[in-house]
């Protein structure tokens, strides 16, 4: 069992970096800086569509069971649970377990630095562009 599955369920703090099938969570996710790697990760979990939807659910939201989500999406908890991984792996969403529920709620701060950094990529084009 390797780190992210032993902390999966815990707050992966500003400090740590975990490295698995190519994804990196790191600092910078919670910072003003965000590489091309954590760019790239959070649009591809974004670019689903059920996926978003279920973002969407969980960012309604304090905080959402792995219940409620599976009886208002109308898919299987397998299902969820997936893309509950995908979502936590691009540090879009936290999960902590209490007795038998699994609760997520989505990091905020995550989506403003990657706004940001989006942002930044636009105005990078364009400085660019207006400099030929």
């Amino acid at each position: 069992m390797d780190y992210l599955d032993v902390h999966l369920n815990r707050k992966v703090s500003k400090d740590v970096r975990v490295e698995r099938k190519g994804l990196r969570l790191s600092g910078s996710l919670q910072s003003s800086h965000m590489d091309h790697l954590e760019i790239e990760n959070i649009s591809k979990a974004l670019a689903d569509e059920p996926r978003l939807r279920i973002f969407e659910a969980i960012a309604g939201k304090k905080e959402i069971t792995c219940g409620e989500l599976v009886s208002t999406h109308g898919v299987t908890p397998a299902t969820i649970s997936h893309h509950l991984k995908v979502l936590q792996e691009a540090g879009l969403i936290e999960s902590r377990r209490e007795g038998l529920f699994v609760y997520s709620r989505s990091m905020p701060g995550v989506i403003e630095a990657y706004t940001r950094a989006l942002g930044k990529i636009v105005n990078s084009k364009r400085a660019k562009a207006r400099s030929r």
